[in-house]
Order: structure tokens, then C-alpha cells, then sequence
């Protein structure tokens, strides 16, 4: 099974930028997709971002321009470089990785606070 081990987390101030890391262990089955989500009190966790392996991403249209995501195939780690910070922005961040087979697979991180404040 799939381990993810998410970091970069934190407090910072508005405008200020954030990288978040998300590494996926223990699994010798092919990663195809990552991602990061966000979720706040009494709300659904929302997509941020998702990266394939060959490089497409989505990205959610009120992070677009200023969070970017990328991926080391290589390491199954993934990335969110998070700029411009937006008090709106806080919310935990959970790590996501996906195995399209039959049947798909499925894995989340723990999550990691990200706190922006004005």
C-alpha cells in the first residue's frame, strides 16, 4: 500500500509563497496521478491541483497564476509551489496519488495546516 508523507506546511503572511512536498512510499504498483487538495471546517475537500505522469495538469481556477504544480516521476514525489498567499488559502492540504487499473486505487495523505494570515 501507498504511504504519503506530505511537509511544507505552515504559517505565513499574505503574499508570501509556500512549497509543499508530497512523497509516495511502499507501493512497488505505478503512481499515474498526484495531487493536492484542500479542505476547511464544514466544507467538501476541493481540488487544487493534479499532475499526470506525462506532465498534464489541472488546476483550479481560483489558485491558477499563482500555485503551480510539478512532479519527479523518478521519486513519486510531487510538489505545490504556492505564491501570492491569500488569507482564503488556509486550509489543510491533503496529498493525493491515484493507480488507474482494475480496480483504481486511491491514496491520501494526513494533511498539513496551511495557515495564511493578513
Amino acid at each position: 500500500q501507498v504511504q504519503l508523507v506530505e511537509s511544507g506546511g505552515g504559517l505565513v503572511q499574505a503574499g508570501g509563497s509556500l512549497r509543499l512536498s508530497c512523497a509516495a512510499s511502499g507501493s512497488r504498483f505505478s503512481i499515474d496521478a498526484m495531487g493536492w487538495y484542500r479542505q476547511t471546517p464544514g466544507n467538501q475537500r476541493e481540488l487544487v491541483a493534479t499532475i499526470t505522469g506525462g506532465g498534464s495538469t489541472n488546476t483550479a481556477d481560483s489558485v491558477k497564476g499563482r500555485f503551480t504544480i510539478s512532479r519527479d516521476n523518478a521519486k513519486n514525489t510531487v510538489y505545490l509551489q504556492m505564491n501570492s498567499l491569500k488569507p482564503e488559502d488556509t486550509a489543510v492540504y491533503y496529498c493525493n496519488a491515484e493507480s488507474f487499473g482494475l480496480p483504481s486505487r486511491t491514496y491520501w495523505g494526513q494533511g498539513t495546516q496551511v495557515t495564511v494570515s493578513s
